[in-house]
């Protein structure tokens, strides 16, 4: 059986607009409207999971999923740089900003590196049940990165190179015993009126 997996970025939040690494917080209120606008767009889902953070949580909810947490789906640990801006980080810590963007095995920043986080993430795909059928997951940028990196066999010094917008739908499936990419990138749209 094919499993089909809609990975789906939280909305927006204030550290998403000020490029800061995020602590766990609640949508902004555009990101907020913009979820419920959404809400319907996906549908004949078997089952929804959400990241444990409030953002994940809240996103899930504007959808209209009925979404349990999944830990694994955990935001990418940012350590000591947590609630700090990417420009704070840069002024005060240039080097291990650089190690940490350049190195995915290292997380000077005292949390997670990238190859844990791709490592987490692709343990979780191989939890779910090879039968389980369509599929939604509301989780971080970071998790989908690492989600597209484990399906397409790419090295995790690709992560930068992915970009993830809020609320965009990334899909993966999984059919004989490999994951792959079958589209990434196209934002959720409000299901058509009428």
């Amino acid at each position: 059986m094919t499993v089909r997996l809609a990975l789906i970025a939280h909305a927006a939040t204030p550290a998403t607009r000020e490029a800061r690494f995020p602590d766990d917080e609640p949508l902004d209120t555009h990101g907020a409207e913009a979820a419920t606008a959404a809400s319907g767009t996906l549908r004949r889902v078997a089952a929804a999971y959400h990241g444990p953070e409030e953002r994940c949580r809240q996103t899930a909810a504007a959808l209209g999923l009925e979404a349990v947490t999944a830990p694994a789906l955990a935001d990418l640990d940012a350590g000591a740089w947590r609630g700090r801006t990417l420009t704070e980080v840069e002024a005060d810590h240039p080097t291990d900003l650089y190690t940490w963007l350049t190195d995915p095995h290292v997380a000077p920043h005292g949390g997670e590196s990238l190859s844990e986080l791709i490592a987490r993430v692709a343990n979780w795909l191989a939890e779910l049940p090879a039968d389980a059928g369509r599929l939604v997951a509301v989780t971080h940028p970071a998790n989908i990165r690492a989600a597209v990196l484990h399906a397409l066999g790419a090295p995790p010094e690709c992560f930068w190179r992915l970009d993830v917008t809020p609320l965009s739908q990334t899909w993966l499936t999984h059919h004989g015993g490999r994951w792959q990419l079958r589209e990434t990138g196209h934002p959720l749209a409000p299901p058509p009126a009428g």
